[in-house]
């Protein structure tokens, strides 16, 4: 039995908490296939995502800001940060053995990691919203896992990665901020954790995160509003009259993770520019709409469940609507005027 003293133990020895590895440890039978091979897969992404903080943190003083000077597949200036975090993901995912392939938004095709017996590919944003570094402002790691579909002992194909939102097993984020944030989901809930530099370790800071049914806050950007539908337009004009809170932090994960917590939604709307919407249906769209529903919240385009979106491409754009049900409905109800 406990002493008076360690049942009200002094705050300097008070417990750290529930480690990532120790979570996913415990909670391996939540896991559709639970052979432990997912639970290494998640394992690996949180490595990985442990260098990518140190190389954020240090940008500034090793000459990391900028631009590369050349461009990615999406015609987008590439940042130095995003070609390491690119490689930094893909180096974790080959070395740690359960991926067979994966896509990234840096990358025209497939990456074979040559580990042709892994059960599992996996799509990614190596680092989103990479511009905001130079500014120190929020960015992350937008990932998204499949079980794959072709044989195992075999090359992985394109129709691994073309399954659709509604087969992801895993998807998470890692968001690189004010502290760094671990948060995924297995389609069971939602969990996040908080980076411990002291430790090294990753500790369960906000388990079984739900989303508030509605909210005050909307986030798009402003400069293309001109550019939008009347409907879409519609919308944002009754969000300023309401006096709505605009909060835009041009970080896809920064601005979900916010609304995510407190309310509100998230719009990223066609544009003559961008006939198709601008953010990417595998690794943006899909992950981040399977754990809004695990979190109670919505994710649609103008006429469908992102979710329910069939893929034809890994590059594939959607417009993007997701955040509070309430808001998200609402949206929609102008969308069908």
């Amino acid at each position: 039995m406990l002493s008076q003293k360690e049942n009200h133990p002094h705050p300097m020895v008070l417990p750290v908490g529930t480690t990532l590895d120790r979570y996913i440890m415990h909670r391996q039978y939540a896991f559709a296939f639970a052979t432990g091979e997912l639970s290494q897969l998640l394992r690996d992404i949180a490595l990985a995502g442990k260098i990518v903080h140190r190389e954020v943190n240090r940008a500034g003083l090793i000459d990391l800001t900028g631009e590369m000077g050349q461009e990615n597949v999406q015609g987008e200036n590439q940042q130095k940060l995003d070609v390491i975090a690119d490689v930094r993901f893909r180096r974790a995912l080959t070395f740690g053995g359960e991926v067979c392939a994966l896509i990234s938004e840096e990358e025209e095709g497939i990456i074979f990691t040559g580990n042709n017996n892994g059960k599992y590919v996996v799509a990614i944003d190596p680092l989103d919203g990479s511009s905001n570094i130079d500014v120190n402002v929020s960015i992350g790691t937008i990932f998204s896992i499949y079980r794959r579909i072709s044989p195992i002992g075999t090359e992985p194909t394109f129709d691994d990665f073309m399954q659709g939102g509604q087969e992801q097993v895993a998807a998470g984020y890692i968001l690189f901020g004010s502290s760094t944030m671990l948060v995924y989901t297995t389609g069971h809930s939602v969990n996040g954790f908080t980076y411990d530099n002291s430790l090294g370790e990753f500790i369960l800071s906000h388990p079984d995160i739900k989303s508030p049914k509605d909210g005050s806050i909307y986030s798009y950007n402003d400069g293309n509003l001109n550019d939008f539908s009347e409907p879409i337009s519609k919308y944002l004009a009754s969000c300023r009259e309401r006096q709505y809170s605009a909060r835009y932090i041009g970080s896809l994960v920064a601005d979900f993770h916010r609304n995510l917590l407190k309310g509100g939604i998230y719009l990223y709307p066609s544009t003559p520019k961008n006939p198709n919407g601008k953010l990417r249906l595998l690794y943006e769209c899909y992950p981040l709409a399977f754990i809004a529903g695990v979190t109670g919240c919505l994710a649609v385009n103008d006429t469908e469940a992102i979710l329910n979106i069939k893929p034809a491409s890994m590059h594939q754009r959607t417009p993007f609507y997701i955040g509070a049900p309430k808001m998200v409905e609402e949206l929609m109800e102008y969308i069908k005027g």
